[in-house]
C-alpha cells in the first residue's frame, strides 16, 4: 500500500470513518433500544385504504410491521381527515409512520434539469426559500394531523427542520429519516446527515455488504436497507442477504419497495384498489424474509410490536 493511501485512511479513520470498506463484515455491537437488531417498514402507504389493507395482511400472515412510509406520493394528495384516519390506525396498532411530505419535486413548475438524464443525478433538492416554505407548511399540517416522523430529502431542509426541534417550534420528539433519494452511500456521509439531524438513514439501495458496514461503524442511528426495490432503482431482491444484512448493519430497518419506478405507482389517480392488492405483496414478501431471519439468524432479534422508542402518531 502506498503510503499516500496509508495516510489517507489513517486521517479518515481520526474523523470516524473507516479508512477502507469493512471487507471482513463485523457484526455490530450496535441494537435497538429493547435490544433488537431489525425491524419491519413497509413503503406505500397512500391511503387510509391502503393502511387497512396492510393491517389486514399482515394480521393474516402474522407480520410485524414497526414502520410504514406513508403519502409516499406526497402528502399534499390527501384530505386532512384521510390524514387523520392514517394517523389513529398507526396509534392504535404502535406503528411508527414516516410521511412523505408534499407531491415531491412537482412542487416548482421551473425545475427542469431533473427531467433529463444528467440533471437526475443531481437527488432531489428544493428550489429556492420558497419551495423550502411550502414544505415545512405541509409538514405542519401533518404534525396537526398527528404524525411526529418525516421523510427528508434535502440536507437543508434537514438543517432547518432541526433547528424548529431544538428551539420549541415543533415537539422535540419529532424524528427525520433521510430519504433514499438524497443519494448518500458511504460513512462520510452518513456522518454528514446525522450532524445536520437526522434520526435515520436510507442509503442507497444498491450498496454492498462491506459499504454497509463502514457506515454502521461511523454512526449509531438506523439504518434503512432496502430487501426489495422497485425497478427504477435496479429492481433487486436481496431476500438472503438479510440475515447479513441485519447482522452487520445492526440496529436497521428492513424496506420492502417493490414496483416498476415510484414516479409510475405513486400517483393519486392510481385506483384505491390496486394499492390495496399492491401493499398485500409487500407483506407478503416481508413474511417470506422472516421465515429467512428465523431459518438462517434465529440468534439476530426483531422487535416485538410497538416498541417505545418509536415515533408513533399521537392522536387527540
Amino acid at each position: 500500500m502506498s503510503q499516500i493511501f496509508a495516510k489517507i485512511r489513517e486521517f479518515m479513520e481520526k474523523q470516524g470513518i473507516p479508512g477502507r470498506d469493512l471487507w471482513a463484515l463485523p457484526s455490530s455491537e450496535k441494537k435497538f433500544p429493547d435490544g433488537a437488531h431489525w425491524r419491519i417498514e413497509i413503503a406505500g402507504i397512500e391511503r387510509a385504504s391502503t393502511m387497512e389493507a396492510m393491517l389486514e395482511e399482515a394480521r393474516k400472515r402474522k407480520v410485524t410491521v414497526h414502520r410504514i412510509i406513508g403519502t409516499v406520493g406526497g402528502s399534499t394528495y390527501c384530505d386532512f381527515e384521510e390524514l387523520k384516519a392514517i394517523a389513529r390506525m398507526a396509534n392504535e396498532e404502535r406503528i411508527e409512520a414516516v410521511i412523505t411530505i408534499g407531491h415531491r419535486k412537482a412542487w416548482d413548475p421551473g425545475a427542469k434539469e431533473a427531467a433529463f438524464s444528467e440533471g437526475a443525478m443531481q437527488g432531489f433538492r428544493h428550489r429556492g426559500s420558497d419551495n423550502i416554505c411550502y414544505f415545512i407548511a405541509d409538514m405542519m399540517r401533518n404534525i396537526e394531523a398527528g404524525f411526529r416522523a418525516f421523510l427528508i430529502y434535502d440536507e437543508g431542509v434537514l438543517f432547518l427542520v432541526d433547528r424548529m426541534r431544538a428551539e420549541g417550534l415543533i415537539s422535540q420528539e419529532t424524528i427525520f429519516k433521510f430519504s433514499v433519494f438524497g443519494g448518500y452511500c458511504s460513512a462520510a456521509g452518513a456522518k454528514v446527515i446525522k450532524s445536520l439531524g437526522a434520526n435515520s438513514m436510507n442509503p442507497s439501495s444498491d450498496i454492498s455488504l462491506p459499504i454497509l458496514a463502514g457506515i454502521r461503524k461511523a454512526v449509531d442511528i438506523p439504518l434503512d436497507i432496502y430487501v426489495i426495490v422497485v425497478d427504477s432503482f435496479g429492481g433487486m431482491f436481496r431476500a438472503y442477504e438479510a440475515p447479513e444484512i441485519a447482522r452487520v448493519a445492526s440496529p436497521c430497518y428492513l424496506k420492502f419497495e417493490p414496483g416498476s419506478s415510484e414516479g409510475e405507482i405513486y400517483k393519486p389517480w392510481v385506483s384505491e384498489n390496486w394499492h390495496r392488492d399492491f401493499v398485500k405483496e409487500k407483506v407478503k414478501m416481508a413474511s417470506i424474509v422472516e421465515e429467512i431471519m428465523e431459518r438462517h439468524a434465529p440468534s439476530l432479534l426483531m422487535s416485538r410490536q410497538g416498541p417505545a422508542d418509536l415515533a408513533v402518531p399521537v392522536v387527540a
